[in-house]
């Protein structure tokens, strides 16, 4: 396994605006959640104009931290995860498989397991509108996920992420409760970057909460989508010549597109 390097917890914290306890527990853990979740944005753009993200920490950190930048579930909670790790959390890596279009076993998520003195928790900065605090992993039934109510269900082989949403369920992604290495992960990625019919490749999008959530501000290729504390959603059209400036203006992420965001396009730095 590559080594990771230390992570500056001063400036990673700054980063994301927390300067509240520090006592390795669940209530600090769900306020870095939450802080992180505001500050750093769920996006794509490296990904879908073809720029090489990688798995590992030195690559993450620095860009979360130094570029002001967000990513995918890979780099998200990598980084997230060594920053847990250096604040005295003890963090395994999950890996996952998405299972929202159907049942499937391929790995292309990755999650974190917190444990803590009154038990693991499932953590997940990096799922787009996923939960917003921890999830007890060794309990039954609903639990409040902030955005909405979630459960985890175990089963044989692996646990399962679902969402109830006006009590339906539906299925968010499946996990064995086995650690892996960020190395581990690199497959995962780089598969994903070269398959080019995948949603990362076909629009770009940025995602943050607002002030914590459980409201949440999102990019959705030309459309700028509000959803309320209450839920409600208001959706605005971006214009091409303000994609950018949108991007810069909501997310912090200070890239130009050489032409509206459409599949195929390129970043001018």
């Amino acid at each position: 396994m590559a080594a990771q390097p230390a992570v500056d917890v001063e400036r990673y914290l700054a980063r994301i605006g927390y300067d509240g306890p520090r006592v390795v527990n669940r209530d600090t853990l769900e306020a870095l959640q939450r802080a992180h979740m505001t500050a750093v944005p769920f996006e794509n753009v490296d990904v879908y104009t073809g720029v090489p993200v990688r798995t590992g920490t030195n690559w993450s950190v620095p860009k979360v931290v130094d570029q002001g930048r967000g990513g995918w579930c890979f780099e998200l909670n990598g980084a997230f995860g060594a920053l847990l790790s250096a604040l005295g959390f003890r963090v395994l890596h999950l890996a996952a498989a998405v299972v929202l279009r159907g049942p499937t076993d391929v790995v292309d998520h990755l999650t974190l397991e917190v444990v803590l003195d009154d038990g693991p928790w499932l953590v997940d900065v990096g799922f787009g509108d996923g939960p917003c605090r921890p999830l007890a992993l060794n309990r039954s039934g609903l639990q409040d996920g902030l955005v909405a109510s979630f459960e985890l269900v175990r089963g044989p082989q692996a646990t399962t992420l679902v969402r109830h949403d006006g009590g339906t369920p539906t299925a968010q992604y499946r996990f064995r409760r086995v650690a892996v290495t960020l190395d581990d992960l690199e497959p995962a990625s780089q598969r994903l970057q070269a398959d080019r019919t995948m949603i990362w490749h076909t629009r770009a999008f940025a995602s943050r909460l607002v002030d914590g959530g459980p409201g949440r501000i999102s990019l959705l290729g030309s459309t700028l989508r509000r959803t309320a504390p209450d839920g409600a959603v208001t959706d605005a059209l971006v214009a091409d010549g303000e994609w950018s400036d949108v991007l810069k203006t909501h997310f912090g992420i200070q890239v130009t597109l050489d032409e509206p965001p459409e599949r195929g396009n390129t970043i001018v730095r």
